[in-house]
């Protein structure tokens, strides 16, 4: 198969993934940080040594403001509904995937307002609008880095400079950029910021990342054991373990770390300039097909390598149904769980087809799917 739903998940993974999630189970998968035997001390090691590689790539200073959850929904739902109070205000973009716009509407029922900012249809954020829409009682910002639905990317260093001018808390969502992208939490002004592991970090699924800045003090969601300061009967006050209750996953954390691994050794440059190439170049093939519409800025430099097409007036979910099934191609169709963003791109009622392009991804595939899109306008015609 032609595998081209990467912004969903990753697949395949580097082999030393498959590998050391293998060797964490075999030998050393005991619980971290519950006893003091060798096996319960090599798991924390390795998730320790985990929490230190992601400071690495975004130039964290604390291993420990690192906090693990699930998945990046987990991590967003812990920023958001972790700071804000009733009577607090939001501003976001309608690009954002519903993991954070669900959130934010939920927290209309305590009392917490928000402002919902209008990128244009291709997903351009015009950043002064985020200022503009700022209140005397502005809590929190919340913006993707790029949209899972055609890919734009937003200036989150831009709107990290307003956010610390008005000092407002900033929370990054960079579902579709971590691993990709250089992201610097420091020099972009990043107060939080939510992460997958299973996307461009090429770990497993069921990882995600929460980096909570020092000065940043969340409600935690959930109480239990964190196998520190057991003696009390209330969660400690002390990072990751407020937010960590319950044994941790393991092995899904060290397969995240060996994804880790691979990228600081490939290069986070080497990645995105495999990704943009490949991107530009499919681009560049769709427009030369009669009757493609691409959604979003049509520019590799401007957008993460996912692309969203329709084929006319053809359901979204028929062509990737024909992708998958006539020339094994895998695709995703409908609305992404981001159906603000196709309201704004004008796309609600068909939906797009995505293609996701990962770093082990290929020219020929791009050519294979180029030349299956052709065959199905031929069909129409």
């Amino acid at each position: 198969m032609i595998y081209l739903d990467n912004a969903a998940t990753t697949f395949p993974k580097p082999h030393e993934v498959y590998e050391e999630i293998l060797n964490c189970m075999k030998n050393y998968g005991a619980n971290p940080g519950r006893a003091g035997h060798k096996l319960a001390l090599e798991a924390g090691r390795t998730i320790y040594e985990t929490r230190e590689n992601i400071c690495k790539l975004f130039n964290i200073d604390n291993p420990m403001n690192i906090v693990f959850t699930n998945n990046a929904t987990d991590s967003l739902n812990l920023a958001i509904k972790g700071l804000v109070n009733e009577g607090d205000h939001i501003v976001t973009t309608s690009m954002e995937h519903n993991s954070v716009i669900r959130p934010i509407k939920t927290l209309e029922k305590i009392g917490v307002s928000n402002t919902i900012v209008k990128c244009n249809e291709s997903g351009e954020l015009d950043v002064n609008d985020i200022k503009k829409a700022i209140k005397e009682n502005t809590k929190l910002i919340v913006t993707t880095h790029a949209s899972n639905v055609c890919g734009t990317l937003i200036d989150i260093e831009s709107v990290g400079k307003i956010a610390r001018e008005m000092n407002i808390v900033y929370l990054v969502d960079a579902s579709q950029t971590a691993g990709v992208y250089n992201i610097d939490v420091k020099n972009m002004n990043i107060d939080m910021l939510a992460l997958p592991g299973h996307k461009g970090l090429l770990g497993p699924q069921g990882t995600g990342i929460l980096y909570v800045g020092e000065k940043i003090n969340l409600n935690q969601l959930k109480e239990g054991g964190t196998g520190s300061k057991s003696e009390e009967l209330t969660q400690p006050n002390i990072v990751p373990d407020k937010y960590e209750s319950g044994t941790p996953n393991t092995p899904g954390i060290a397969g995240l770390n060996a994804g880790i691994q691979f990228i600081l050794k490939e290069g986070i440059d080497n990645i995105r300039k495999h990704e943009e190439e490949l991107t530009q170049y499919f681009l560049n093939e769709l427009s030369l097909i009669p009757i493609i519409k691409v959604y979003g800025t049509k520019d590799a430099k401007k957008q993460a390598a996912v692309i969203s097409i329709n084929i006319g007036s053809q359901d979204s979910s028929e062509v990737s149904f024909i992708l998958d099934s006539v020339f094994d191609i895998a695709t995703r169709s409908g609305l992404h769980c981001g159906p603000l963003a196709h309201k704004t791109m004008n796309t609600l009622e068909q939906g797009t087809v995505r293609f996701s392009i990962g770093y082990f991804n290929t020219k020929e595939d791009i050519d294979k799917a180029v030349a299956a899109l052709k065959s199905i306008v031929d069909e129409i015609k």
